[in-house]
């Protein structure tokens, strides 16, 4: 069973079993099956919210029971596993820097993807400023009361909900009273500790979680750790409900990526280069309250301030070629791997027109190729954020049947100061890189060299140090009108104005227009209309269409094309965060998105749901490569429309002491306008590659089936499984699908606990049960990193894979007064 051919054995082998091999239900459904959510907060600022049937779109849901009993590493962990259409590409290898992707849009903590997914958390907004990433080894578990994740292209949540958003509600003195302490450890030198504190006298509360996390990763040089701390502080009353919200994190990840699959072939837990390390400093205060002036209209809003600080360190193969010159002198140069007579040599009398630019450091020397291989890319990011929103609820009746107005807006303002540099480094025996101090500052052209001075930097961007802000206010409303006891009509919109504003790092706009500057400002008013109808007690359908919209982040508007001569050669070379080039001016994304289904129930003790969606995107925003050992070298760019359609099943139940869940989703996600997308290390291809109508999306496999569930033994004793099985997808840079893609695969997972005392309970689980080799993403690169990587010499498969953990367990216990 150790072989990618395992899904299709398993498949037929739990349905062959059926629920009894599937064990306690922790999928969103068994939410709404055994009644923990009954009403979903509609806006950010969830104040009053709708019972689940009078929302037209599909909701999925979970409480902190849900995720307690799934005993997953975190938050991605879990809804990878339990919801549908979710699926996580494992592109950094860090378990806490996934890829998350919900109906083929993207929430990811990397620069340089696409962002599709709103994600609020106690109705802030916790996209990051600079590029809206989601870090999400800043959200602890352990402080998690529900989540909602709200489908489709849902206007009242704001920018970036293309294809949905996701609400995280936290835990409080009033909802989570008690205490506990947990502990667990097991494979990969894995140790997790978390001690929870809740209490509340009636008016006041508090609620206090921290929690730790070590391991040394089952991959080579990846060790992380991640400390996390959430707190509240409140005062309830009848009528009245103010909290304060403090979250702080100090997290050090290191995500080395994929390897090629040669490499993997021979050992799995091998990395190409290192280190790749992150680390992410978080503190964030938010002041929320609602207040019912009378029993009909209350008003509810937050206040917050977000500061989080970012540093990565990323050892990679050069970028750069080499030379060599009549002395036999290896230089490293930009743009030629020959001099200007074809011979090999570097000619440094040649005419500036056709001879190389040598690569320069910060004191003006030229860079020896044989000694510097490798480079450094490092980058800071300091990011601020903070804003306020307010919304009012209007419960009375309109023409006899009852309504709900809700109205509203929100002001946010981002401030992000960006610094990054390139290292020359040696490439050390493990594939590691070093420190050598030496900068790259640009490139001099042979002339100048041989005058003695290299004052020409013409390469640019491998030096940047800009500040961004970004504002942004809107004004929203939805109504949800009764038209009959059955029949509920949703009309909802949503007005937004973001400002983006670009300049050095001293806030001087220079009078060199080659720097990196820019201003531009994006408004849109998106609408959206949905309809339930509950025209059997057991059977609802529900159907609307919405738009959203996602205005270019700073970080993909400072790679924009500068031509201030001219001739129509871009001037403003960026490198943002890894040696971006520059692109056309960017236009913001729009989303059209249509949703329609029926859900119920059957016989009263199984749920279900099946329904469609289609998501039209618009001048739709991804990262073209240029280079790059692993494409990451590269600009952004509007390639016009897309498309995400597909459709879902979702069934739960609870027979005698089991619970169980299925979720199936279809996912077809395609380009739907022919373009050209250069990708130089595609082996079929190299260069310009013709994307057609109808290709797939790469990364975003099209079937994702979900079963799990417990079964509870007595009172205190409960065993579970879960099966998740995903289909192959194309490999990043194979936009135009003409290459093999990832194979598909299946996971099976085990878990268990015993509560053997009234305070004390033990648990364990068993992840990859079958020690199954797969794989969960794949990019095209150069594995023998242009000559430099002698080891892998004889390597000729492009295809970089970022592999699965292997079978792995962990125990633990945990304390509760």
């Amino acid at each position: 069973m150790n072989n990618k051919n395992a899904y299709f054995a398993i498949v037929p082998l739990m349905s062959a079993a059926g629920l009894a091999f599937a064990p306690a239900a922790t999928a969103a459904e068994t939410t709404e099956t055994l009644g923990e959510v009954e009403v979903i907060g509609v806006t950010p600022t969830h104040g009053v919210g709708l019972p689940r049937e009078k929302i037209p779109a599909n909701v999925l849901s979970a409480s902190s029971d849900d995720l307690a009993r799934a005993q997953n590493l975190d938050l991605t962990d879990f809804i990878n596993r339990n919801l549908g259409s979710v699926t996580i590409n494992e592109a950094q290898n860090n378990p806490l820097q996934p890829d998350v992707q919900y109906r083929g849009f993207t929430s990811s903590p990397l620069l340089g993807l696409s962002q599709g997914l709103a994600v609020y958390q106690n109705g802030v907004r916790i996209n990051e400023t600079f590029g809206d990433i989601v870090n999400w080894d800043l959200i602890p578990e352990s402080s998690i009361a529900s989540i909602n994740l709200m489908a489709g292209s849902n206007p009242l949540f704001g920018l970036n909900t293309l294809g949905g958003a996701l609400s995280i509600r936290t835990k409080n003195g009033f909802t989570h009273p008690g205490h506990s302490v947990t502990a667990e450890g097991g494979s990969f030198g894995r140790v997790i500790t978390t001690a929870e504190s809740g209490y509340n006298n009636g008016t006041l509360g508090y609620y206090g979680t921290v929690s730790y996390y070590d391991e040394a990763g089952w991959r080579d040089a990846s060790p992380s750790d991640a400390i996390n701390f959430y707190g509240t502080a409140g005062w309830h009353t009848d009528r009245t409900q103010l909290d304060l919200h403090v979250s702080a994190g100090d997290t050090e990840m290191r995500g080395n990526g994929p390897s090629p699959a040669e490499l993997l072939a021979q050992n799995r837990d091998a990395i190409f280069t290192s280190p790749d390390i992150t680390e992410n400093n978080l503190l964030m205060f938010n002041l929320e309250g609602a207040h019912w002036f009378t029993d009909k209209i209350q008003l509810s809003g937050n206040a917050y301030h977000r500061d989080v600080d970012s540093d990565s360190f990323n050892g990679d193969i050069t970028e750069f070629n080499e030379c060599v010159d009549a002395a036999g002198d290896e230089f490293l140069i930009d743009g030629f791997t020959d001099g200007a007579g074809g011979d090999g040599v570097c000619d440094l009398t040649a005419d500036a027109t056709d001879a190389p630019e040598f690569v320069v450091d910060q004191d003006g020397n030229l860079v020896e190729s044989d000694d510097f291989p490798a480079i450094n890319n490092i980058s800071a990011r300091d990011q601020e954020a903070y804003g306020m929103a307010l919304q009012t609820t209007f419960l009375h009746d309109l023409f006899g049947r009852d309504n709900q107005f809700i109205a509203g807006g929100s002001w946010d303002q981002g401030f992000a100061e960006f610094d990054s540099s390139v290292e020359v480094a040696a490439l050390l025996a493990d594939r590691s890189t070093d420190r050598s101090g030496r900068f790259v500052a640009g490139t001099c052209d042979p002339a100048d060299i041989v005058a003695g001075v290299c004052t020409d930097t013409e390469l640019g961007g491998t030096e940047v140090s800009i500040k961004t802000h970004t504002r942004n206010w809107s004004v929203f409303f939805t109504d949800t009108f009764s038209v009959t006891e059955t029949i509920a009509l949703t009309v909802s919109g949503r007005y937004n104005d973001t400002r983006v504003r670009i300049d050095d790092r001293d806030g001087v706009r220079p009078s060199d227009d080659t720097l990196l500057i820019g201003d531009q400002t994006f408004t849109r008013f998106n609408p959206a209309a949905g309809l339930t109808w509950q025209f059997h007690p057991a059977v609802s359908f529900f159907g609307g269409y919405a738009e959203g919209a996602r205005a270019p982040t700073p970080v993909e508007l400072a790679c924009a094309y500068l031509d201030t001569d001219g001739d129509g050669v871009n001037d403003n070379e960026c490198r943002l965060p890894n040696a971006f080039l520059a692109d056309p001016p960017l236009e913001q994304v729009v989303s059209e998105s249509w949703e329609a289904g029926f859900r119920g129930r059957f016989m009263n003790s199984v749920g279900w749901s099946i329904g469609g969606f289609r998501v039209e995107n618009s001048n739709d925003i991804v990262f073209i490569s240029t280079g790059g050992t692993t494409g990451n070298i590269g600009y952004f760019d509007n390639v016009g429309e897309t498309r995400r359609q597909g459709m879902e099943l979702g069934l739960n139940g609870v027979w005698r002491n089991l619970g169980w869940f299925l979720n199936y989703s279809f996912v077809h996600a395609t380009y739907e306008t022919d373009f050209f997308v250069n990708s130089p290390n595609h082996p079929l291809t190299p260069g310009n590659v013709q994307v057609n109508d109808g290709d797939r999306i790469p990364g975003i496999p099209q079937h994702t089936l979900k079963l799990g569930g417990d079964y509870t033994f007595r009172e205190g004793l409960s065993a579970g499984a879960d099966l998740l099985v995903n289909s192959d997808q194309y490999l990043r840079g194979d936009e135009g699908n003409d290459f093999d893609t990832v194979d598909g695969y299946a996971v099976v997972n085990l878990r268990g606990e015993w509560q053997f005392h009234k305070h004390i309970s033990a648990f364990a689980r068993v992840n990859n049960l079958f020690n199954t080799d797969y794989e969960t993403f794949g990019i095209f690169g150069d594995p023998t990193g242009d000559g430099h990587i002698g080891d892998f010499a004889g390597f000729t498969d492009n295809r970089f894979l970022g592999p699965g953990a292997p079978i792995s367990g962990w125990v633990g216990v945990r304390i509760s007064l």
